[in-house]
C-alpha cells in the first residue's frame, strides 16, 4: 500500500515546525520589539511629562537653579538606566544628565525640530546624530502662557530593548519547541491509533475484494476505527452468504417455475397423443390456466421486488382515506369469502382517517395481506380488519384465525421464496413473493410491520402510516 497519507501528515507535521520557527523568528521578534519600545515610550513619556511639569517649569521661572535641576535629572536618568535633557526649542542644551553645565559654552545639537515627530510623543534613531546608534527618545513640551518654551527629552538606549525582546523570543522559542514535541506526541498517538487500524482495515478490503471473505480484521477498539472495522466485517459476513442466497433463490425459482412448467407440459402432450379424452379437455384446459396464470403472477412479483432493490420505489404520496381504501379493498374479495364462508369485520376508527402515503403501493399491501388471511382461515371463519390512532400514527391490522405459523418461522416470512411446510401444503398458488414486497413497500414508506403468530390459533399483520397533520392544530 502506498504510504501517501503518512507521507502527507509527516510533511505536514515538518512544515508545521518550520513555519513556526520561522514566525518566531521573524514577525514574533518585530512585534516584541515593537511592543517593547511603545510600553517604554509609554513610560518614559510619563516621567518625561512630570519633569517638565515641575523641573523644567522652575528652570524658566528662575525659581530652581540649574545646579538643582541637574542633581533632580540626574537621579531620574540613575534610576531609569536612561540619559535625560532639558533643551530649548532652538536645539540648546539647557541641562544634561550626562554633562556638566557649561553655562558659557553650552552644547547645541544642530538641526533640532520636534515638529519632525508628526504628532508623535517618541522617536528612534541617533536623535540627529547625538548618538552613534539607535536610541529610543521621548519629548514632553515645557509650556508656559500656552508658549513652548523647552522640551524634557529623555533616551534610552534600544539596545537594552533589544537584549529584552531577545530574551523574550527565546522564550518563544522554547514554547515552540515544546509544541513541537506535543504534535510529535500527537504524531504517534495517530500512528497507533489511527494509521495502523486503517492500513489493517485497507489489507482487509484487499482481501475481500481478492475473494477472502473470511479474513478477520485484527483491529478492535471502541471508536469510529472500530465501528469500520466491525462494519466490513459484518459486511463480508452478509457477502459471504451472497453466494448461498443465490443458489438458493435460484433453486426456488427453478422449483416455482418447473411445477407449473411441468404439470403444463404433461397435461398438452396427454391431450395431444389422446391420454386424456376430448371430453375432459375443459378441466384440464382449466388446469392450464390456474398454472399459466401462476406463472404469470410469479414473473410479475419477481420484476416487482427486482425494480424495488435496484432501481428504489419512486413514492406518488398523497392524502387519502385508509378507512375507504380498506372497504373497497375488502369488497374484492367478496367471491373468495363466500366461497369459504368467511366473514369480515370492521374495526375502522372514525368515519375517516387520512393518511399520507402511496395509495396504490398500500392498495397493493392490503390485498397481499387480506388475500394470505383468506388463503390460510378455516372455513366458517372471522377476518378481523381495523384500524387506530396512535402518537401521529395510523395502525393497521389484519388478523385471521387460521393455521397460524410455525414459532421457527416468523422470523424469515418475509424472506423472498419463503414458504414454510405448512403453507406449502395449503397454499398450492402462492409464489413466496408476496410477504417481501409488503415488507419492501412499507420500509419504503419509513414505516414498520409486525406479525404476530400462533400456530392453530391464526396470524396477525400490523403496519404503519404517518397519519395527516391537521392544518389547525
Amino acid at each position: 500500500m502506498k504510504r501517501t497519507l503518512y507521507l502527507k501528515l509527516l510533511i505536514a507535521w515538518v512544515i508545521f515546525a518550520v513555519f513556526g520557527f520561522i514566525v518566531v523568528s521573524t514577525f514574533m521578534q518585530q512585534m516584541t520589539l515593537n511592543r517593547l519600545q511603545q510600553n517604554k515610550a509609554e513610560e518614559l513619556y510619563r516621567v518625561a511629562t512630570l519633569l517638565s511639569e515641575n523641573e523644567g517649569l522652575l528652570i524658566y521661572t528662575n525659581e530652581a537653579s540649574l545646579a538643582g535641576t541637574k542633581v533632580s535629572l540626574d537621579f531620574y536618568a540613575s534610576m531609569l538606566g536612561a540619559r535625560i535633557q532639558i533643551l530649548n526649542p532652538s536645539g540648546l542644551v539647557v541641562v544634561d544628565s550626562e554633562l556638566p553645565i557649561n553655562i558659557d559654552d553650552p552644547a547645541v545639537i544642530e538641526g533640532f525640530d520636534m515638529t519632525a515627530l508628526s504628532g508623535s510623543f517618541f522617536t528612534v534613531g541617533n536623535f540627529y546624530r547625538l548618538f552613534d546608534r539607535d536610541f529610543l527618545s521621548v519629548a514632553a513640551p515645557i509650556t508656559m502662557g500656552y508658549a513652548v518654551r523647552g522640551y524634557v527629552v529623555i533616551h534610552y538606549d534600544t539596545k537594552l530593548l533589544q537584549e529584552t525582546a531577545n530574551h523574550l523570543i527565546d522564550m518563544d522559542y522554547i514554547l515552540v519547541g515544546i509544541l513541537f514535541l506535543l504534535s510529535l506526541i500527537i504524531l504517534i498517538f495517530f500512528t497507533e491509533l489511527v494509521y495502523k487500524p486503517l492500513h489493517r482495515i485497507i489489507h482487509a478490503t484487499e482481501q475481500y475484494a481478492a475473494g477472502n471473505l473470511h479474513y478477520e480484521i485484527p483491529v478492535e477498539s471502541d471508536d469510529e476505527i472500530g465501528y469500520l472495522a466491525a462494519s466490513l466485517a459484518y459486511m463480508a459476513q452478509e457477502l459471504a452468504k451472497g453466494e448461498d442466497n443465490q443458489k438458493h433463490i435460484v433453486a426456488n425459482v427453478s422449483h416455482d417455475f418447473r411445477s407449473p412448467l411441468t404439470s403444463i407440459g404433461g397435461y398438452l402432450k396427454a391431450m395431444q397423443d389422446g391420454t386424456i379424452p376430448p371430453e375432459l379437455y375443459p378441466k384440464y384446459i382449466d388446469i392450464v390456466i390456474n398454472e399459466t396464470e401462476r406463472l404469470i403472477k410469479l414473473t410479475n412479483n419477481l420484476l416487482t421486488l427486482n425494480n424495488l432493490n435496484t432501481q428504489g420505489m419512486i413514492l406518488d404520496k398523497t392524502d387519502f382515506d385508509i378507512n375507504d381504501v380498506i372497504r373497497k379493498t375488502i369488497s374484492t374479495f367478496e367471491g373468495s369469502c363466500r366461497e369459504k364462508r368467511i366473514a369480515m369485520e370492521l374495526s375502522l376508527t372514525g368515519e375517516e382517517l387520512p393518511v399520507h402515503a402511496d395509495l396504490t403501493r398500500i392498495q397493493q399491501v392490503l390485498y397481499n395481506l387480506i388475500d394470505n388471511a383468506i388463503k390460510f382461515s378455516h372455513h366458517n371463519s372471522v377476518i378481523k380488519v381495523g384500524t387506530t390512532e396512535k402518537h401521529n400514527k395510523v395502525f393497521v391490522s389484519v388478523k385471521d384465525s387460521g393455521i397460524g405459523i410455525p414459532k421457527d418461522s416468523v422470523p424469515l416470512i418475509f424472506n423472498r421464496f419463503y414458504k414454510s411446510d405448512i403453507s406449502r401444503g395449503k397454499d398450492k398458488k402462492g409464489t413466496g413473493l408476496g410477504l417481501s414486497i409488503t415488507k419492501e413497500i412499507i420500509r419504503a414508506h419509513g414505516e414498520n410491520i409486525n406479525v404476530i403468530s400462533t400456530e392453530g390459533v391464526g396470524t396477525e399483520f400490523i403496519f404503519s402510516l404517518p397519519l395527516v397533520e391537521d392544518e389547525g392544530e
